[in-house]
């Protein structure tokens, strides 16, 4: 386990981990964030960039994958480590783009007149100061052709206190139609904590959604899913996607068959309404779109 922790460390903020099952090795909680030494095994098929990230690069801080969209890795840091984390060997130091260049990432969006969205990741970007994150996006607003500002966080699933008033403030004042997309991968994620921090957001105009990564072991069992969809509904969030894992080395014990994956992704299709199914869906490295599965 210190071996597999050594180049991703173990982190997780006390409320994650006091949500878990005291004793329970096999807590779904616990088991994504705990190293282990499976970790180490080599496995054919997974690599460091498994969803093209590097190749999608168009200067520090700025990734170009899909038609219309413009990806910011706004930091390297967040506040808990997913063992299963796409980027756990992303190069953030070379390809993130410091408070001072964001003003000539804005500029070079300027230029790209296709783009009409702009996506903050990471990293988690709520990981970011709340005057550094107003002093980003003032400068984004700044692009004309700019309409949609998402946000792509895992933050107020692991510390529902991050979404306060001042962040609110950001995401209202400024001129962008906002979407939060937390990632929310087991219903005992799902607490009042975090319903009453995602509480005013919806009235304030912010979407919610969320995305998932089916988990062997984890969130991979029927009842595991229906109730994770019932309980996001509850709580104003619509399941958006439910993701194939990424190969990414070091996190091929977390994988679904895709046979496994479809069969159970049909089996949810006859249980639940067409609004709470999450599209099943993978990354192909390259692709101008994630694949349905």
């Amino acid at each position: 386990m210190e071996r597999a922790a050594t180049d991703f460390p173990l982190r997780v903020t006390r409320y994650f981990a006091g949500l878990m099952k005291k004793g329970d090795a096999d807590d779904p909680l616990l088991r994504q964030v705990l190293p282990t030494r499976r970790e180490l095994d080599p496995t054919a098929g997974y690599g460091p960039d498994p969803t093209g990230d590097l190749a999608a690069a168009a200067g520090p801080g700025l990734l170009h994958k899909y038609h219309g969209r413009a990806l910011v890795v706004t930091t390297g840091s967040c506040a808990i480590h997913c063992r299963y984390c796409f980027r756990r060997h992303f190069p953030y130091a070379a390809h993130r783009a410091h408070d001072r260049q964001w003003r000539d990432l804005a500029e070079s969006l300027a230029e790209k007149k296709e783009v009409s969205e702009v996506i903050l990741s990471g990293g988690d970007p709520l990981t970011l100061a709340n005057s550094r994150l107003r002093f980003l996006i003032e400068r984004l607003q700044e692009v004309p052709h700019l309409d949609r500002l998402r946000i792509h966080t895992r933050l107020p699933v692991v510390l529902p206190a991050r979404l306060d008033r001042e962040l609110l403030s950001i995401l209202t004042e400024s001129r962008f139609r906002c979407v939060m997309v937390l990632h929310v991968n087991h219903p005992a994620e799902i607490t009042t904590w975090l319903a009453t921090a995602l509480a005013p957001l919806r009235p304030a105009g912010v979407t919610l959604l969320n995305q998932a990564v089916l988990l062997k072991g984890i969130n991979d069992a029927l009842d595991t899913q229906l109730l994770l969809c019932e309980k996001l509904f509850d709580i104003g969030v619509l399941p958006y996607y439910l993701h194939q894992l990424d190969r990414v080395a070091g996190a091929a014990h977390f994988e679904v068959s895709r046979a496994r994956a479809k069969a159970l992704h049909e089996q949810m299709r006859c249980r639940l309404p067409g609004y709470l199914l999450p599209a099943l869906v993978e990354e192909r490295p390259g692709s101008a779109h994630k694949h349905p599965l």
